[in-house]
């Protein structure tokens, strides 16, 4: 599907998007009609009508996109958005119809990457948002590595998850290597410990032990907890997972 907008041809986008790959940014912009643009499938960034969105919205409204999203052909027609959600919920909230993108063919780990990369520069992201994000970014690096995921045994900070990948995705982020794989185990926790998480009122290390609980296990739980309006300490925590049978450990 073409746009019937013309194409700009720019220049120096790679400054323009800070972190954005060169290849990407030196394509064309284009207008597309916002019901050309789909999200990305499990997309791990809420795009929340809060306050910051209101003031998004107010500009866009008043200056319009200044910064293009990054979009890609889908194979059922449209295009899906790989950065500029939050901007697309924008436009729609200022009464736009079109929004400013760059258009690129790209496989799904590449999308996956530049898609989280570009959500990480966020001022505030959710621990669940991180969580499923390096997930998905790490899984995506494993794939265009050639290296098929493997299941992991060895306790958090001690190559949970391929030290190599981990490390490689920790010098480009702004969590080290060792809070990357405790957000990462956080995607093991039934959704309400992890809103939990969210609302601060689970701590991130308690957390991260009750995740190697089995669902069931987190699911009985989260009965004491609201029965008894508590929150486990680390050290319960800790006690909870070392009584938890080996063959239930991620």
């Amino acid at each position: 599907m073409k746009s019937s907008a013309a194409k700009i041809q720019i220049t120096g986008l790679d400054d323009l998007f800070g972190g954005i790959p060169a290849q990407v940014a030196a394509d064309q912009i284009q207008e597309l009609s916002l019901r050309e643009l789909h999200p990305f499938k499990e997309h791990p960034f809420h795009v929340a009508d809060d306050e910051k969105m209101r003031e998004m919205a107010e500009s866009v409204a008043q200056y319009g996109v200044l910064v293009p999203g990054i979009v890609r052909p889908r194979p059922e027609g449209g295009y899906e958005i790989i950065a500029g959600h939050r901007r697309s919920r924008a436009s729609e909230l200022a009464g736009k119809e079109t929004m400013p993108v760059i258009v690129r063919d790209m496989d799904d780990d590449e999308a996956t990457i530049i898609m989280v990369d570009s959500n990480l520069q966020r001022e505030k992201i959710l621990p669940s948002e991180k969580a499923f994000a390096y997930r998905m970014k790490l899984e995506a690096m494993k794939r265009k590595a050639g290296r098929p995921s493997k299941e992991n045994s060895t306790p958090v900070g001690q190559n949970l998850l391929g030290q190599t990948s981990v490390a490689i995705l920790a010098d480009n982020s702004p969590d080290s290597k060792s809070q990357i794989q405790r957000y990462i185990r956080l995607t093991h926790l039934l959704p309400p410990l992890l809103q939990m998480v969210d609302e601060n009122k689970l701590v991130l290390r308690p957390a991260v032990e009750l995740s190697y609980l089995t669902q069931e296990e987190q699911g009985l739980l989260l009965e004491v907890m609201s029965s008894r309006e508590i929150v486990p300490t680390l050290e319960q925590a800790q006690q909870l997972k070392l009584g938890v049978s080996p063959r239930h450990r991620h």
